[in-house]
């Protein structure tokens, strides 16, 4: 995909131009393929951004044009880690998407070499850790501190539903929010021993990172 191909140069500049802070959504499309992840770009709206979906990234100059265009990326959720990009043996699990794994890691590096912010969600916070098992154990980026295993709990799962936050510092990211405020989770792992960086948890018959974060650096495992 070429970022400056069939995109009104009037329109670009008038969009980038906007005293927003412009977003790029890294994230494959669910179901129908004309239809993009809205929950996703709506939330970053209403946060008061601009967003972009990214999918592929297919060469250094549009991975370059969206490093000089974006303030920020977000890595969404969706399937399993393909394990090979890990150094491991891809066993034909199902839920997985190479090619998007591959243009995520690359915009995340980027964006983290410029010091920019990053918030990976569901699966995109899980990436971060150090290790993952929710197909096969896996190894993750090491960027937190900490694993991810399947949720130990009398109560149903997955979990899926409104809990509340507790929040463990005051993070940027909950800024204007109170503590105890409600948010939608949809998961049956959830990252341990991340007390380092641990920002915010919920309560699930045991507690469950809800959010993480190291400097620019943020996951959360909830959806918008």
């Amino acid at each position: 995909m070429d970022y400056n191909e069939g995109i009104n140069t009037h329109w670009e500049r008038s969009y980038f131009a906007m005293n927003k802070p412009n977003i790029a959504v890294a994230s494959l499309i669910y179901g129908d393929p004309g239809i993009p992840g809205f929950n996703y770009t709506n939330a970053v709206l209403r946060a008061g951004g601009r967003p972009f979906m990214v999918s592929n990234v297919d060469s250094a100059e549009e991975a370059q044009y969206i490093y000089d265009h974006f303030d920020g990326l977000l890595l969404t959720g969706g399937g399993d880690i393909a394990p090979d990009l890990f150094g491991q043996e891809l066993d034909g699990s199902a839920d997985i998407d190479r090619d998007r794994d591959m243009a995520e890691l690359e915009l995340l590096g980027g964006f983290l070499a410029l010091n920019k912010p990053v918030l990976g969600i569901c699966l995109g916070m899980q990436l971060l850790f150090e290790w993952g098992e929710e197909v096969r154990r896996c190894r993750g980026l090491s960027l937190v501190s900490g694993g991810v295993k399947r949720i130990e709990t009398a109560c149903k799962l997955p979990h899926i539903g409104w809990n509340s936050l507790t929040f463990q510092n005051d993070s940027p990211l909950f800024r204007g929010l109170d503590d105890g405020a409600y948010v939608y989770f949809v998961h049956s792992f959830f990252g341990e021993n991340c007390a380092d960086s641990l920002s915010a948890w919920t309560d699930y018959g045991i507690p469950i990172t809800a959010a993480v974060e190291q400097g620019n650096l943020f996951g959360c495992q909830f959806h918008p």
